[in-house]
């Protein structure tokens, strides 16, 4: 029995261990408490005893051979090849060829030989493991192979071929793109970051300038893993080092694949907010404060403005479902098949 590591050492969002053998099916039925099936993406936990080490996705590929992706800290990475190794399976690396233990498969050339897939897309979709940041992005990345199946067993018509091209959905969940948050000062964008990330991780203080450089980190929105920038708020200023963090972070909202543009409900829509509005034509608007009286019409702004309650979360589904619309990505079913290398590209032109 033999289990190989994938993806490279060291710290990433996903490691792959494959695991090849007899002792595949009791292995798993003694320590993964989902019921793995082949050919599907089974979610549950990995557990050495009554110590739960992850909870990875684990797919079936025939009865003898399993991938088990879980995360790619080093601790447990290290805790899951212990585990398997203590459980009889020669454990190697194929980054460093070092093997753990002696393999009766062979050594190396068997590691290698369980990181051989029976086709170009099996190889497409190990390689896309890596970068897949979410437990969505990776059921969607791992669901590919059977996907592609039915849709080259019966193919659509060219209209869906059309828009299978036209779809930038893993580009979107594998490049991680990145979302900025700008608008005057001390109009809650920090705190609307902070209910974004799901933590506390921007200061926030009712004083104009508490934000005094971009701040980006990344967040799950809906299972898409977005870069999230909150940049300073935008406003005159005497402080040379507060106006040259405004500058820099203009160069971060220029190639940011999403903007959403933060406004206050509760004060007169001054000059401030509208010459924000006015350089950031086409972006997401977003109405702040909306849990207090307000001191203008959102309707002013038309239909597309969405009014939100950063301190209380009042509206974020809504704002978030906007994101994603506009990075292309509201549409995750895991069972759709993507297109997301010149090969596949060249596989659906032909179809078409």
């Amino acid at each position: 029995m033999t289990a190989a590591l994938l993806t490279p050492p060291g710290a990433a969002a996903i490691a792959v261990v494959r695991i090849h053998g007899s002792g595949v099916g009791p292995f798993l039925a003694a320590h993964f408490s989902g019921r793995a099936r082949i050919g599907r993406a089974v979610h549950g936990q990995l557990s050495d005893g009554n110590k739960v080490i992850d909870d990875p996705v684990v797919v079936l590929v025939d009865s003898c051979t399993a991938d088990l992706n879980v995360h790619g800290g080093p601790w447990v990475v290290r805790a899951t090849l212990d585990l398997l190794g203590r459980c009889g399976f020669a454990v190697e690396s194929l980054a460093t060829g070092a093997a753990q233990q002696a393999s009766p498969a062979g050594g190396q050339a068997a590691a290698i030989h369980l990181a051989e897939t029976s086709d170009a897309l099996s190889r497409e979709v190990l390689a896309a493991l890596p970068h897949a940041r979410t437990e969505l992005a990776v059921r969607v990345v791992l669901a590919q192979p059977a996907a592609w199946e039915a849709l080259l067993r019966s193919p659509p018509g060219r209209e869906v071929i059309e828009a299978l091209l036209a779809d930038r959905t893993m580009q979107r969940i594998l490049l991680t793109p990145t979302v900025a948050i700008v608008g005057p000062a001390n109009v809650g964008k920090s705190t609307l970051a902070n209910r974004l990330f799901g933590r506390q991780r921007s200061i926030t203080a009712d004083l104009p300038g508490t934000t005094r450089d971009w701040v980006g980190e990344l967040a799950n929105l809906e299972g898409v893993a977005v870069m999230l920038v909150d940049t300073p708020g935008i406003r005159r200023s005497d402080d040379v080092i507060e106006q040259t963090a405004i500058a820099n972070a203009k160069d971060r909202v220029s190639t940011a694949d999403a903007v959403v543009v933060v406004l206050d409900g509760a004060r007169p829509f001054d000059d401030e907010q509208a010459d924000v509005l006015r350089h950031h034509r086409g972006a997401i608007v977003a109405v702040n404060k909306s849990d207090v009286a307000p001191a203008w019409d959102v309707k002013l702004l038309g239909t597309d403005a969405l009014p939100i309650a950063a301190r209380t979360g009042t509206g974020i589904d809504r704002l978030t479902r906007a994101i994603l619309v506009r990075l292309g990505c509201l549409d995750l079913r895991i069972d759709s098949p993507r297109c997301w290398t010149p090969r596949q590209r060249e596989i659906l032109h032909a179809i078409g």
